[in-house]
C-alpha cells in the first residue's frame, strides 16, 4: 500500500486545455444543412476513431470481416474436432491393439488383418450415445455453443459498425476501397482533421489536432505504459530458484484492462471520463477497499474458470504449433518481442503499426546481441549431442533408403521425428565460427531502435545480467507459449495476493495523473508528454521542469516521446513548453555539431559502416544511421575511411550531432517560411531538397503512378532514421548529465542548455541563432566500388573487429 510520505508528494495536476481557444467549451457550433450527415456530432468518438484506424490497418471492409468469421469457424472445428477425437475414435483398433477380421466375398485373406481409418471410427449412434453418457463433455459444449453465440452476436455488430465506417470513407474521405492500401495512415488523418472543418465530428472543439485523434485512440493504452513506466502493475514477479521474473501474458493484460477501464466497477464510468468519485481525495481509503473488492471477485471468477481456460489454451496451442514445431522445430528458438517489452518500450501516444515498424527494425541487431552470448560448456555439449543424434539418424535413413519396410518397424518414424528435432535445437546452441564479439557496439545498435535502455546496461553489455534483462523484452517463442499455457493458473494468484495490494497506489495514480483536455476528456497526464509537469532534469530538462521525483517519467519517457510524435506528426504544433524543449534540442544539436565529424565524411563511408553491421545493402536512412554508429568504431581503430584526411577521435552522439544538425540545415534551407519550424524533416518528399539531391536515383526511377507512395515510404524511413539519432544523441547527453566522470574526449565539457540558450541570441521557437552552421550538402550517398582497396575489402568481408576490453569493436 501507498505509505503517507509517498502521497504527500503527488500534487493533482491541473487541467490541461491548451489544445483549445479559451471559451470554446461554450462554443455553439452552426452546421449548413447541406454538410448535415450521419457524422455530424459523433457521441463517442473515441470509439469511432478506433475503428477508423483499425479499417485502415487491417486492409478494408473485406479482409475485416472475412478475418472474423473464419476466427468463428476456427472456434467451432476446434470444439467439434476435439469431441470427436475424444469420443469417436477406438485407440485400440488405431494403434492395433484390438486385431480387427475382414471377412467378406472377394477379400484377399493377407489383408483380413490390416486397419485402415474407418475402422478405428465408431458409428455415430454409438459416437452420439458416448457424448450423452458424459455429462462433462455436455458442460463444455453448452459453455462453448453460449460463448460461441456471442462472438457471432460480436461480429454481427461489427458487420453493421464497419459497413458504416466504409461509407465514411468513401463518403467522407474520398477514398475507394481499392486505393485504401495506398494511403498512409498520416494522410487518412489529414483527411479527417480537415472534415472537422466542414463536418463538426465533435462539437466541443472547432478544429482537432493530431494529438486529439491519437489521445482518442491511445487512450487506455496511454494508461498502461504510464503504470509499466512507474512500475505499478504487478508484472515483475520474485520466483524462488529463477530470481526476477517478468510475467505479462495476453489474459493477465486483459483482466487488468477489465479491472480499470471498461469492466463492471472498473474506474471509468464510459469510454472517456473517469468517473468524479476518484477525482477527490477525500475518500482515497474508501475506493482503495472497493477496488480491492473487485480485484477479488475478478480473481476468483478467473479461478473458478481456469480449467475451461487452461484447456482451451492447451487445444489452441496444440493445433496452432505441433504442425510447425514438426516442420521448422527451430521455431521455438526463435525470439519475438514480449508483451512486457511493447509496453516499456512504447512511447506515449504511438500507435500500433508505429511501435511494429519501429520493433521490427530493431529485431535483427537485438538478435544478434543475445546470439553473441554463447556457453563454452553447452557448446561442447550440443556439438556432442548433436554429432551422436546425427549418426543414428543417417543409418536410420540410409535403411529406409534400401528397404523401406523398415518404415513398418514400430517406432521407426517417432525416432526420426525425435532425431530431427534434437539435431535442430542442440545446433541452434551451437554459435556461428564466423561471428565476432562486440556486444557494445551491438547494444548501440539495438538502442537507435528501441529507444529505451536503463542506465546500467550502459558500459556492462557483456554481462550475462544485462543479456537476461534484454531477454525480459524480447524473448524465446517456446517462453512465450509456455507462459501463455500458465497463464489461467498463475493469473487468479496475480490478482488476488499481488495486485489488491496496489489498491491504493492505483487509485492514487489514476486521481494524480488524470487530466481533463477540452474535446477529448479525460486522459492520462503523461500523455500530453509535457516538459514542465513530466520532464526529467537529466534529460535534458533541466530548469524547464517543475515534475517532483514522483511525477517525472522513467528512462526519458516524456522527452523521446515528445520527440518521436513531433517527428511522425510534422504539422503538430506542440504546446509553449514542449516548443521551448524542441528548441533548445536543436540549438544544442548545432553547436555539438561543429565539433563533431563531417558529414561528407559520414555519408561517404556508409556502405563501408553498413558491412560492419549487416550483410545486406542498406538504403539512403540505413546508410545514415550506420555511418554514424560505426564511425566511432573506424576512427578509435586508427582506419580513415574512405577520405584521406585525417580523422579526429569522435562519438557516436557527436556524430549523430552532426547528421541531426545537416538535416535540419537542408530543411531550412529549401522550407520556407510557410513550413513548420520545429520539425526535423521535411513533411513530404522534395527531389530538390538538399537531403534528397544526394540520393536522385531513389526519385527518378519513380514512376508517375507510384511516385507518392514511393516517397511516403522514403519520408517514413528517413523519419524514422532521425529518431533513432535523437535517441542516440538523447541517451548520450543523459549519461554527461548523470554520470559527468563517464564522459570522454571533446564530451568532457557539455554546454548546460540554459547557458547555451543565453549566449546564442535564441528568440522563441521560430528560428535558429547566428551559431547555426551553415547548411551542409549530403552528397556522396552512392556506393563506391568494393574493390578500390585492400583494408576496404577486409572489413567488407566480416561484421566487426574482435574488440578487447568489451567497450569497443
Amino acid at each position: 500500500m501507498a505509505n503517507f510520505e509517498a502521497y504527500q508528494e503527488y500534487q493533482r495536476i491541473e487541467e490541461f486545455e491548451e489544445d483549445s481557444p479559451p471559451g470554446e467549451e461554450d462554443l455553439l457550433v452552426h452546421v449548413p444543412e447541406g454538410l448535415k450527415d450521419s457524422w455530424h456530432h459523433i457521441k463517442n468518438l473515441d470509439n469511432f476513431f478506433t475503428r477508423i484506424y483499425h479499417f485502415h490497418q487491417k486492409n478494408g471492409f473485406a479482409c475485416m470481416m472475412l478475418t472474423e468469421f473464419f476466427e468463428l469457424v476456427q472456434f467451432l472445428f476446434v470444439v467439434t474436432f476435439t469431441t470427436f477425437l475424444v469420443n469417436c475414435v477406438e485407440y485400440d483398433v488405431l494403434f492395433a491393439n484390438r486385431a480387427v477380421n475382414h471377412t467378406g466375398p472377394g477379400q484377399n485373406p493377407l489383408d483380413r488383418n490390416k486397419v485402415t481409418l474407418p475402422d478405428a471410427i465408431l458409428p455415430s449412434q454409438q459416437c452420439t450415445q458416448r457424448i450423452q453418457d458424459n455429462s462433462w463433455i455436455i458442460f463444455l459444449l453448452i459453455m462453448a455453443a453460449i460463448f460461441w453465440i456471442y462472438r457471432l452476436v460480436k461480429v454481427f455488430c461489427n458487420v453493421l459498425s464497419y459497413w458504416e465506417i466504409r461509407q465514411f470513407y468513401i463518403k467522407a474521405l474520398k477514398i475507394r476501397m481499392d486505393e485504401l492500401c495506398n494511403f498512409t495512415w498520416q494522410e487518412v488523418q489529414d483527411r479527417l482533421i480537415s472534415l472537422q472543418r466542414e463536418q463538426q465530428m465533435c462539437i466541443h472543439k472547432k478544429e482537432l489536432t493530431e494529438l486529439d485523434i491519437y489521445h482518442r485512440i491511445l487512450r487506455f493504452k496511454n494508461y498502461m505504459v504510464a503504470m509499466i513506466n512507474k512500475s505499478l502493475l504487478p508484472v515483475q514477479l520474485q520466483v524462488p530458484l529463477l530470481g526476477n521474473v517478468v510475467f505479462l501474458t495476453q489474459g493477465l493484460k486483459y483482466n487488468f484492462e477489465l479491472i480499470l477501464f471498461w469492466g463492471p466497477g472498473s474506474l471509468f464510468q464510459n469510454k472517456w471520463n473517469l468517473h468524479p468519485k476518484y477525482k477527490r481525495s477525500g475518500n482515497r481509503l474508501e475506493l482503495a477497499q472497493q477496488l480491492s473488492r473487485v480485484i477479488l471477485l475478478i480473481g476468483l471468477a478467473n479461478l473458478l474458470l481456469c480449467p475451461f481456460i487452461l484447456v482451451w489454451q492447451v487445444l489452441y496451442a496444440f493445433f496452432s504449433y505441433t504442425e510447425v514445431i514438426r516442420r521448422e522445430p527451430g521455431s521455438l528458438g526463435a525470439r519475438r518481442w514480449s508483451l512486457y517489452g511493447r509496453l516499456y518500450l512504447r512511447h506515449f501516444n504511438e500507435l500500433d503499426h508505429e511501435l511494429h515498424g519501429r520493433l521490427g527494425r530493431g529485431y535483427k541487431p537485438t538478435s544478434k546481441y543475445m546470439n553473441s552470448f554463447t556457453s563454452p560448456l553447452l557448446t561442447v555439449l550440443a556439438k556432442n549431442i548433436a554429432f551422436f543424434s546425427g549418426s543414428v539418424l543417417a543409418v536410420l535413413i540410409a535403411l529406409t533408403v534400401y528397404d523401406e519396410d523398415v518404415l513398418t518397424v514400430q517406432h521407426i518414424l517417432t525416432a526420426i521425428t525425435v532425431l530431427g528435432v534434437v539435431i535442430t535445437i542442440t545446433r541452434s546452441f551451437i554459435p556461428d565460427e564466423h561471428m565476432v564479439w562486440c556486444p557494445e557496439q551491438l547494444l548501440q545498435c539495438v538502442l537507435a531502435h528501441i529507444h529505451y535502455m536503463p542506465d546500467h546496461w550502459r558500459g556492462n553489455a557483456n554481462k550475462s545480467e544485462t543479456r537476461d534483462e534484454v531477454a525480459q523484452l524480447f524473448q524465446y517463442k517456446a517462453v512465450f507459449i509456455l507462459e501463455e499455457l500458465l497463464s489461467p493458473i498463475v493469473t487468479p494468484f496475480i490478482l488476488i495476493f499481488i495486485l489488491r495490494n496496489k489498491s491504493l497506489e492505483i487509485i492514487d495514480f489514476f486521481r494524480n495523473f488524470t487530466v481533463e483536455v477540452v474535446g477529448v476528456g479525460d486522459i492520462c497526464s503523461f500523455a500530453q508528454m509535457d516538459i514542465r509537469r513530466h520532464g526529467n532534469p537529466t534529460w535534458m530538462s533541466e530548469g524547464q521542469t517543475e515534475a517532483s521525483v514522483y511525477q517525472q517519467a522513467e528512462n526519458g519517457k516524456t522527452e523521446l516521446s515528445l520527440m518521436h510524435f513531433t517527428i511522425k506528426n510534422p504539422r503538430w504544433q506542440p504546446p509553449q513548453e514542449s516548443s521551448v524543449f524542441i528548441s533548445h534540442l536543436k540549438e544544442k544539436v548545432h553547436h555539438d555539431a561543429q565539433g563533431g565529424p563531417s558529414t561528407q565524411l559520414l555519408l561517404s563511408e556508409a556502405p563501408l559502416c553498413t558491412s560492419l553491421q549487416s550483410n545486406e545493402s542498406g538504403t539512403g536512412p540505413d546508410n545514415l544511421l550506420a555511418s554514424v554508429l560505426a564511425h566511432p568504431i573506424l576512427t578509435a581503430s586508427g582506419l580513415q575511411g574512405r577520405d584521406s584526411r585525417f580523422i579526429p577521435p569522435s562519438t557516436a552522439a557527436s556524430a549523430a550531432a552532426s547528421v541531426l544538425a545537416s538535416l535540419s540545415t537542408s530543411q531550412l534551407a529549401h522550407a520556407g517560411r510557410g513550413r513548420s519550424h520545429h520539425s526535423l524533416l521535411p513533411t513530404s518528399v522534395h527531389p530538390e531538397t538538399t537531403m534528397y539531391r544526394s540520393d536522385r536515383t531513389f526519385i527518378d526511377s519513380m514512376s508517375n503512378s507510384d511516385s507518392r507512395i514511393r516517397s511516403n515510404a522514403l519520408h517514413s524511413e528517413f523519419a524514422s532514421a532521425e529518431m533513432s539519432l535523437h535517441a542516440i544523441y538523447m541517451h548520450e547527453l543523459h549519461q554527461q548529465s548523470s554520470h559527468p566522470q563517464r564522459a570522454s574526449g571533446q564530451w568532457q565539457n557539455p554546454v548546460p542548455m540554459r547557458e547555451l540558450h543565453t549566449n546564442t541570441g535564441f528568440q522563441g521557437h521560430g528560428g535558429l541563432g547566428s551559431s547555426m552552421p551553415a547548411p551542409v550538402h549530403l552528397g556522396g550517398w552512392q556506393e563506391e566500388e568494393e574493390e578500390e582497396n585492400e583494408d576496404d575489402q577486409e572489413i567488407n568481408s566480416g561484421s566487426a573487429p574482435k574488440q578487447g576490453t568489451g567497450s569497443s569493436c
